[in-house]
């Protein structure tokens, strides 16, 4: 669905947009789906990058105690 790699602050940025979207129902009902989708992906989009950051920090921090 990412045609280019994004960033996680660009995820966010773009998450929060839809959301704002919807709030204000400035999204037509033919959009709706799409966007949810779009954000369904986009969060674990970004779970995926909180946790993958959070296993190289432990590894980092892990391997100064050595």
């Amino acid at each position: 669905m990412v045609t280019k790699k994004i960033s996680y602050k660009e995820a966010i940025a773009e998450v929060e947009e839809i959301l704002a979207g919807i709030e204000n129902e400035e999204l037509d009902i033919d959009e709706l789906s799409e966007k949810v989708r779009r954000v369904s992906f986009l969060l674990k989009y970004c779970k995926e990058k909180l946790l993958k950051t959070n296993e190289e920090v432990e590894k980092i921090l892990g391997e100064m105690e050595e």
